[in-house]
């Protein structure tokens, strides 16, 4: 049977996901932190984008490539709605939509892998 690479991408949103919910709760708890700039991470369509897939070499002698690169998301400064005098740049409205973002994109995702799980017992089993 051949690999079902669904899972693997699912793996890689939850774990972008958890990334992106970290920059978003680091943001929340510096909101009163003078000059602190808002962060966020690239989105996760980029890093699909980014991402190449790799040749496996079933025998000695075939070629080989170099291993893809890992996924990786890196914060970068995001856009904010407001500065405030401070220098700070965290909007608490704004942080808490890519907060519900964050839980709507992680329930889609385990729902889907929950269906794909159940779909692949039910063929297994007949």
């Amino acid at each position: 049977m051949e690999p079902i690479y669904l899972f693997d991408v699912a793996a890689q949103q939850s774990r972008w996901l958890a990334v992106r919910q970290n920059a978003v709760s680091q943001n929340i708890a510096n909101a009163n932190t003078p000059r602190y700039g808002s962060v966020d991470v690239e989105p996760f369509e980029a890093i699909v984008k980014k991402t190449s897939l790799t040749m496996a070499a079933t025998s000695p002698g075939h070629m080989s490539l170099s291993p893809s690169e890992a996924m990786v998301a890196k914060a970068k400064r995001s856009e904010s709605w407001s500065t405030v005098h401070s220098g700070n740049s965290v909007s608490i409205e704004q942080e808490m939509l890519k907060a519900g973002d964050v839980s709507r994109s992680y329930s889609l995702n385990t729902n889907l892998v929950k269906s794909f799980h159940r779909m692949l017992m039910t063929v297994t089993k007949g």
